[in-house]
């Protein structure tokens, strides 16, 4: 069997060739140009924003008021820090130490309370009252046993409390305080027993 080269059959398939060639050659961007453009024109109509359309109902925008306050309320925040506003006193050390060895309050028990309260207020702070635990909530927190700080700590079920008036190798507070061996007495406290160290206002 014998082919002949027909001219005109191959002039037709590269004429179909070059079409497909030049379509699939155009711009791959003008699909999705065109794709926009729909969208948009179903979007907005009249000069309005079809997908926000529930904003003009005054129904919907108060529906929607709640979720805007609590998106407003989780936001982060700077928090305040609290700051001491007081400071040791030294003059609650040299005033304790006027009464080492004696019993100045009268008391005949639980006295170490009315002690730092009557140091307190000659040297012209205001009282704690009596009780020995109530003073973790005096004045204002100290992060240390810093030398004229009040001390808080436990004992039993009560509580106890004095100056500080230094601190040994070990870290624990060397406090002034009264009902110590039914006296005012100097000594170290383990820190273990230590409830808070304030200081007083001003």
């Amino acid at each position: 069997m014998r082919f002949y080269y027909q001219p005109a059959a191959v002039f037709v398939c590269s004429v179909v060739l070059a079409a497909a060639a030049g379509s699939a050659s155009a711009n791959p961007q003008d699909g999705a140009s065109h794709a926009a453009e729909q969208v948009q024109s179903s979007v907005v109509s009249n000069g309005r924003d079809d997908r926000y359309l529930f904003l003009e109902s005054p129904q919907a925008a108060a529906a929607a008021a709640p979720a805007q306050r609590r998106a407003r309320r989780t936001a982060a925040k700077p928090r305040a820090v609290a700051v001491a506003s007081g400071r040791p006193s030294p003059t609650l050390v040299s005033e304790a130490r006027k009464h080492l060895g004696t019993n100045p309050t009268g008391r005949a028990r639980l006295w170490c309370g009315a002690f730092m309260d009557m140091v307190l207020r000659r040297t012209g702070h205001a009282g704690g009252g009596n009780v020995a635990r109530a003073y973790a909530s005096y004045g204002a927190r100290v992060s240390g046993p810093k030398v004229g700080a009040i001390a808080v700590l436990r004992r039993g079920r009560g509580g106890h409390v004095g100056v500080v008036a230094g601190v040994d190798p070990n870290g624990n507070p060397i406090l002034i305080s009264g009902n110590h061996g039914n006296t005012v007495a100097e000594a170290v406290y383990p820190r273990s027993r230590i409830i808070a160290y304030v200081v007083p206002e001003g």
